[in-house]
């Protein structure tokens, strides 16, 4: 369970007790009625006894009246799954089997989480009579959180008694990140050898020509291009690029995130994994998912819409932890990294143990893209010299990591807070066709 979600739980108390207000209250009364019968009885004085009897009544009253209120709660929630910025409907039905002169009932509200109206209530109820509340939530911020955390306080007649109870939160609610529509990712150099929606480098049986050539035995007679034939006088036959499809992997980093309210680099990050998820799976390419950090969780790269709620549920729980473990590529299985796989980076390129292991990811051969998800938004500086100073030394730190990963090729590009992800996306890709064409 995420931290989101453990922080939404609520833990129950004792289904019935009387509180420390309701105490002194009694308490006040019984002093009041003592003190009146004890100075009437030892100073002989009949008006001080007179004086006292209304609180010797009221608590007489009380005692036989207050007693416990029999009141039957039931939470309800709408959905249990959402997407980012949905409203959830949060029902709590009751029922009275005993009249309930006053209650008071509050539900809770998770954290990241926004209340639509009131969420707090106060009512009275006949006995038998049924009474829905409708709570509605907004959730702005993807994770998992748990609803129905319920605290109510049921006040008798002269408010003497107070039972409460508290209802721990039994529902859980996923809500997803939204995904941007990408009409164009980065394409990997190198295909896989399934069959795919993307156009292969290489010659052999597709529908995409690619090249003529002459005429050799064991070509099917359906390739015979006849127009060249006739032109040249000798058979000849097409060539295709075959149809692939690619592996790729989504490296989210989450060894460390600069944060400023509500919003931050991982929330970019997720967001943009998920919607990268999307879109490579529609193109019917292979899709795994590495949360490299202070913990370390992969998916094997898969096909179909099963492997994106796999996604998308791992990105669920992802979180920063803090961790002053050396972590390396070497702690990554290697089936979770395919051969000729392309490893897109999502980073802020805060902790150099994401550096170190996007660079091992290069020497390995592995084909390496590096979306930086801008920090500076999300950072406030002073204006002292001290200040400016180690926030210029800090930026040209980030800029000689960015001219390291460039000049192993790999293209480095920032992602700032409030700007589309594609145009991102197509200076990435302009980078590798320049790089490639520099290489040739």
């Amino acid at each position: 369970m995420s931290r989101r979600g453990a922080d939404a739980e609520g833990r129950g108390r004792s289904p019935h007790r009387l509180t420390r207000a309701a105490t002194a209250k009694l308490a006040g009364y019984s002093s009041l009625a003592a003190l009146g019968l004890f100075a009437g009885i030892a100073s002989g004085r009949a008006e001080l006894v007179i004086l006292a009897t209304p609180f010797v009544l009221v608590l007489a009253f009380g005692l036989v009246t207050g007693g416990e209120p029999d009141l039957g709660i039931a939470v309800r929630s709408s959905t249990t799954r959402a997407l980012e910025g949905d409203e959830v409907s949060v029902v709590l039905a009751l029922e009275a089997r005993s009249r309930i002169e006053r209650l008071e009932l509050s539900l809770a509200v998770p954290r990241d989480a926004e209340a639509v109206a009131d969420t707090s209530f106060g009512l009275s109820l006949e006995r038998g009579e049924p009474r829905e509340l409708e709570v509605r939530l907004r959730f702005p911020r993807w994770g998992v959180y748990r609803l129905g955390r319920v605290g109510l306080a049921v006040f008798d007649r002269l408010g003497l008694f107070v039972f409460e109870r508290e209802l721990p939160a039994g529902h859980l609610l996923r809500v997803y990140p939204r995904e941007e529509r990408l009409r164009e990712i980065v394409r990997p150099h190198e295909t896989q050898l399934y069959v795919g929606n993307l156009v292969a480098r290489q010659k052999g049986e597709g529908i995409e020509f690619a090249d003529l050539r002459l005429y050799q035995p064991g070509d099917r007679v359906r390739r015979v291009n006849w127009k060249a034939t006739a032109r040249r006088g000798a058979l000849v036959v097409n060539e295709e690029h075959p149809e692939r499809n690619s592996a790729t992997v989504l490296l989210l980093d989450s060894f460390a995130e600069a944060r400023l309210g509500a919003a931050g680099t991982l929330d970019q990050g997720v967001r943009a994994t998920a919607a990268l998820a999307g879109a490579y799976l529609r193109r019917r390419d292979q899709v795994g998912l590495l949360s490299f950090g202070g913990s370390t969780n992969w998916l094997e790269p898969s096909l179909g819409s099963v492997q994106l709620y796999r996604i998308v549920e791992a990105l669920l729980d992802t979180e920063i932890v803090l961790s002053y473990v050396w972590r390396d590529i070497r702690v990554i299985p290697t089936h979770v990294l395919p051969p000729k796989a392309l490893v897109l980076g999502l980073t802020p390129l805060l902790d150099e143990r994401m550096v170190s292991a996007l660079v091992d990811a290069r020497g390995r051969g592995a084909d390496v893209a590096a979306l930086e998800i801008a920090p500076e938004p999300f950072l406030r500086v002073s204006e002292r010299d001290q200040a400016q100073l180690a926030y210029r030394i800090w930026k040209l730190r980030r800029a000689a990591v960015r001219s390291r990963f460039r000049r192993l090729g790999v293209p480095v590009v920032q992602w700032r807070f409030g700007d589309p992800l594609e145009p991102v996306l197509e200076e990435v890709s302009a980078f590798r066709r320049f790089a490639r064409a520099m290489r040739a």
